[in-house]
Formats: structure tokens, C-alpha cells, sequence
């Protein structure tokens, strides 16, 4: 996995001094080569056990490890900017418009696979295949993929109690206990209806499962398991569609996991669509 990417999907849980490296780092990953770390330190007007540290803290011996993995992924062409490496920009300008939409995409799946681990996600899948009932919510754009998967979840025979009104589901979780699993979707986590209902949730006995943005929020503070997703743009009208597009891709993980937890499934599965198409044939 590239560093630059790991940088990049940890920067806004680093500190000041860290994310100022980073910063640095991303910005001018071509010309590291020619930096020691007590000169990277002076550039950044720091001092140079902060740039050990910082490297340290990725998981690399020191300063020079780091640097050689970061030229080894710009030789591979593995920067992962916006403007997709040194490829020349396509001359129709809407062309150049998708290239950079698809990139960005796939740089926050990328970043948000890195930071969602396969035993988290694998806890997550075993969690509501054995739930007694799952519970889903979104609010606002959150609702559509929580709409989405409760749909998905009942097809394969899974319980699931989707609302997109918290009363309605405060009451529909009144009677919630061990074994039911609450499933919560909100990108920036701090909206305080959900808060007020992961708690009283949790408190029931039940678990919850919470969708957001990987910075620290307190909607991640109630959840036993989080997912986080990492999307970032300049673009206030871009940002969120790549948020929404790595989060489907990790609940489309989620559905495919669970899916192939045996044949049961998938028959369930089968006979539901060809129930929902005989509905559409009338």
C-alpha cells in the first residue's frame, strides 16, 4: 500500500506538527529524494525527532525508510493525486471531467479499505448474520444506502427494520435487546438524535454499528464497531459523491460477505428476486 495513501487516509487524525508534515509530504513527494530529515525539518521549521516520530509513527524504522518507500510509489506512478499522475488530460474536457471523478473515487476506496481492517469488517458481517433483528438508519443523503441495505439484508433473509424518522425508530427499538444490532449511517456523526438513540440502544444490551466519516465524532463514541470512510476533495459538490461511493462499496462488501456465508443465502436470495419479478411481470 502506497504511503502517500496512508498518509493521506491518516492526516486528519494526526496533530498539528504531523499533519503539517504530511502536508509537506504530499505536496512534495518528487523531491524528497533530495531531503534529508534535518532538512525537512528546517523547511518545516520543526524539529528533526518530529520527523522520526512521524515516520516511526506510520510503521517505518525512521525517516530514510520512508522516504525510499515514497520514491519507490512515485517510480510506480502511485502518487494518487488529482491530476492522475503524469498521464497527459484528455483533450475533450468532459472526458478529463470523468477521469477525475473516477480517480477520486477510487482513491477514497482506496483510503477506505486501508483504514477499515478485513477482521473489522469480518466482525461486523459475523455480528448481523447471527443478529436476531437488524435495525438501519439514515438521515438525509444517508438514507438512500441505508434504505438500500435494509432492502438488501431482507432479500437474503435477514431481519431488517428500516426507518428514516429517529422516532420512529426510538419506538421501533423500544423492545430492542441482545441480539438485535443497530446500524447507523451519518457521515459527519453528530447529529444528536442518533447519538440520543445508539446510546439508548446500546444500553438495551443491543449493538451498534456506526457508518462515518473516520474523524474522531460522537456518534463513533456510542458504537461498538465503526466503519470509517475516507473521501476528500476541494470540490464541495464532489466531496460528498466520493464519500458515498467508498461507503457503498464497504456495505456492498458487508452484503457480499454475508451472501456467501453459505448456499442458504444465496437460494433465499434467488427466490426472493424471482418473487419481486414475478411482481414486476403482472
Amino acid at each position: 500500500m502506497s504511503p502517500l495513501l496512508k498518509i493521506r487516509s491518516e492526516r486528519d487524525q494526526m496533530s498539528a506538527i504531523e499533519r503539517r508534515i504530511a502536508d509537506y509530504l504530499l505536496e512534495n513527494a518528487h523531491l524528497l529524494r533530495d531531503y534529508s530529515s534535518q532538512q525537512l525539518a528546517n523547511a518545516l521549521g520543526i524539529s528533526q525527532s518530529s520527523v522520526v516520530k512521524f515516520s516511526q509513527k506510520l510503521g517505518f524504522k525512521g525517516y530514510p525508510d520512508l522516504k525510499f518507500s515514497i520514491g519507490e510509489a512515485m517510480a510506480r506512478g502511485d502518487r494518487h493525486d488529482d491530476g492522475a499522475g503524469a498521464q497527459a488530460a484528455p483533450a475533450d474536457p468532459n472526458q478529463a471531467l470523468a477521469e477525475r471523478l473516477w480517480h477520486g473515487k477510487a482513491r477514497a476506496e482506496e483510503e477506505t479499505q486501508l483504514i477499515n481492517p478485513p477482521e473489522r469488517i469480518e466482525a461486523i458481517a459475523e455480528l448481523i448474520q447471527h443478529a436476531r433483528r437488524v435495525y438501519v438508519i439514515g438521515l438525509g443523503e444517508d438514507g438512500v444506502p441505508a434504505r438500500a441495505l435494509s432492502m438488501k439484508l431482507a432479500m437474503i433473509g435477514i431481519l431488517a427494520v428500516h426507518h428514516f424518522d429517529p422516532v420512529l425508530m426510538a419506538a421501533s427499538t423500544a423492545s430492542a435487546g441482545a441480539g438485535d444490532v443497530l446500524l447507523v449511517l451519518s457521515e459527519q456523526g453528530k447529529l444528536t438524535s442518533l447519538c440520543h438513540l445508539a446510546r439508548s440502544f446500546a444500553e438495551s444490551g443491543g449493538k451498534v454499528v456506526s457508518a462515518t466519516r473516520h474523524t474522531p465524532n460522537p456518534l463513533r463514541a456510542h458504537a461498538d464497531h465503526a466503519l470509517l470512510v475516507s473521501a476528500h476533495d476541494e470540490r464541495a459538490h464532489v466531496e460528498p459523491l466520493l464519500y458515498h461511493s467508498a461507503l457503498q462499496h464497504l456495505l456492498d462488501l458487508i452484503f457480499v460477505l454475508l451472501c456467501e456465508r453459505g448456499q442458504d443465502r444465496l437460494r433465499q436470495l434467488d427466490r426472493q428476486a424471482e418473487r419481486v419479478q414475478d411482481m414486476l411481470d403482472i
